[in-house]
This record gives C-alpha cells, structure tokens and sequence, in this order.
C-alpha cells in the first residue's frame, strides 16, 4: 500500500525539502473534491501547477475554493514542462482526445474509474499510452482500504482454505435528479449504469479477492423507481474460474442505501468486508474483526466517504512516477471489470449463460 504521506518530509540526510512532482487536474465535477481534499494534504510532494473546467465559473470557483492556480486551457497543461502528472476526472466520453493530447506531450496520467465507456475504447487508451511510454493509473481507490489489505494478505497465507462461494451486494440509493443531470446514466457519456458507474469498485475488489470469473447468468434492467436509460438494478450468478460459485446484486434503487458487502466463504473460515471492516468467522468457533464501519457514498449523497483512500492512491501514484515503478492500479489492471460488466450486460440481454472474455496476460492484479 502507498505509504501516508508526513506533510512536514524532510530529507534525513540532507535537511532539504523532498522534491514535489508537478500535478495537474482536468475536469472539476463531482468527483473532483475528495482528489482536491488528498492533493491539499499531500503538499509535501506535489506541486499543484493547474486546475480546469471547461466552464470558466467552475474553473476559478474550484480553484480559489481549493487554493490551486487555474489553466487557461488544456493545450496550456500538456505544454507545461512542470507538469509531470495529469489527473484525468472527466465523464468517460471527454477521455480519448485528453489522453492522446496529454500521453502525446509525455504527461503521466491518473484518470478516474471507468477506463472509458466500453471494453474496446478502454483498450485502446490503455495501449496508447503504454506505445507513448507513459503511466496510466486509474481511480479504484477502494484497493487501498485497511480490511482489503488485510483480506488479501490472510487469503495469500492460505489460513481459509479453498474459496467455495463469493456473495456480493450493492445496495445504493440515487435520488431522480442525480440521473436528471444530462447524460448521467446513458450509454453515451457514462457507458452504463450501476455496474460501471457504481458497483465497478465492488467488482475490482471482488475479482482482486477471488480470481476471474469463467462465467455470469444475469438479469438487468431499470426500476421503476428511476427514469434512465440504462440498468439501476442487475442480479447474476457467477461461476469462478477457481470452482467457486458466485452471486452478485447492485442496484441503485435500494433506499435509503446501504454499504457495498463482500462475504467470502472458505473452508476453515467466512471473511466479511463491509466499509472499514473485516470480520472473519473461523468454523473453530473463534471470530476475528479489524477496523470499524465507514461511509461509503451508497446512500442519496454520493460524496459521504472519507478521502483517506483517494489520498493513499495519489501518494502511490506520485511515488511511482518519481521512481520509474509501475503505479499499484494500473488501468490495465481495470479491465477484468470491464469485461465482466460487458458479460452480465450480455447475458441479461440474451437471457442466457454468458463466458467472460479471457484476461490477457498483462492485465495482473499487483498488491496495493
């Protein structure tokens, strides 16, 4: 995991500051406060060097709300010789020119979940910028909570034995006017619904815990609790590559919302991942738990969760650059998700069993 960052570092040998690594962001929506927040505290090594919206109000409202200088436009960033990260917070149609302007200009890249809008658009960035030579790190900052961390390193040891069944539930409410705001929830901006929108966080953790999925039979389709084009409610069984069986429910029509669970039942034991916690029931009778809850954003406001996570991520993203590592999530690394998301749509359309596209080789799961 990304070590937190001392807002005070200092060089033990030298007595000199650490050395900062020039940040920008592009794109001041919703998503852009908790990355603000983690950049603020992370001061010690990043330089903010430009803020941008293309609405010129957003734009400096963002930047004197957050003390960040603002850009003129995004040509002014990708010319910066300071600028070494770009932080990409669009929706996921304003991607592809971006990364190709920034990749282009030698700018590493840090872009917030999904990778783009379909699994082919997605690939493609990916490998653009892996042929530029630059970075792409993607926004699935879920990676870096406590109990996963934990999980992962008690499955590694291999104390639960075989993995036998995985449950995994979304629960999540999201007001009318959240899809009245344009564009959200269609196939043409967001590329979907609760599964890439929202439960796609979920289904990283689920696929870094339990290995990929062979396998779904799916349902979808939209409540009608909401007017939208796309899916707020998806149900499927999942058979996992390993023999271990599966069931998954995301919606965003569970009032008044409720924190994304993962429940993983082993032969010696149960591991419970709720938001902040672990809780691991061994079959000798014994329970043991790590953390406590934390918001998750389930609920009517989507920005209720602590920007501990986005800040770790960051931290990591920067270290890796300054470097020359590889960061912890790559966007490679994402689009297991996003082939699995593609077979659950499929699958719910054709109302039948559907295969997931294999992984290639590259797309590997590195510790967080």
């Amino acid at each position: 995991m990304g070590a937190e960052v001392n807002t005070a570092v200092e060089s033990a040998a030298t007595g000199h500051p650490a050395r900062r690594t020039g940040v920008a962001v592009v794109g001041l929506g919703m998503a852009a406060k908790p990355h603000a927040l983690a950049l603020k505290d992370l001061a010690a090594i990043v330089d903010m060097r430009a803020v941008y919206s293309r609405n010129p109000v957003e734009r400096e409202r963002f930047a004197a709300a957050y003390g960040f200088p603002a850009a003129g436009s995004v040509e002014e960033i990708a010319a910066d010789p300071g600028v070494a990260i770009v932080m990409l917070l669009t929706p996921p149609n304003a991607r592809a020119d971006l990364v190709r302007l920034f990749a282009g200009a030698g700018k590493h890249i840090l872009m917030e979940k999904p990778v783009e809008r379909t699994t082919v658009a997605a690939e493609r960035i990916v490998t653009d910028c892996e042929a530029a030579g630059v970075s792409l790190g993607i926004v699935l900052q879920q990676r870096f909570r406590e109990e996963v961390i934990a999980a992962r390193q008690l499955l590694a040891g291999g104390r639960p034995g075989r993995l036998a069944a995985i449950r995994v539930a979304v629960p999540w409410w999201r007001e009318q006017s959240y899809y009245d705001v344009p564009g959200r929830g269609s196939f043409a901006r967001d590329g979907g619904g609760v599964l890439i929108s929202q439960a796609i966080h979920t289904l990283d953790l689920m696929l870094l815990l339990a290995g990929p999925v062979a396998d779904v039979q799916a349902i979808a389709g939209t409540s009608i609790l909401h007017r939208m084009e796309s899916e707020d409610f998806v149900a499927a069984g999942l058979r996992f590559a390993n023999g271990a069986w599966g069931s998954l429910v995301a919606t965003t029509a569970a009032f008044p919302g409720e924190p994304e669970s993962i429940v993983l039942d082993c032969e010696h034991a149960s591991l419970r991942l709720d938001v902040g916690t672990l809780t691991v029931r061994w079959r000798d009778g014994r329970t043991e738990t790590e953390g406590g809850p934390a918001a998750s954003g389930g609920g009517a406001d989507p920005m209720a969760f602590s920007h501990r996570w986005q800040r770790a991520l960051i931290s990591d993203f920067v270290s890796s650059v300054r470097d020359g590592r590889p960061p912890a999530v790559t966007a490679r690394q994402a689009l297991p998700a996003h082939r699995l998301i593609d077979a659950l749509l499929r699958s719910a359309a054709l109302k039948q069993a559907v295969a997931v596209a294999q992984e290639h080789k590259a797309d590997v799961h590195h510790a967080a």
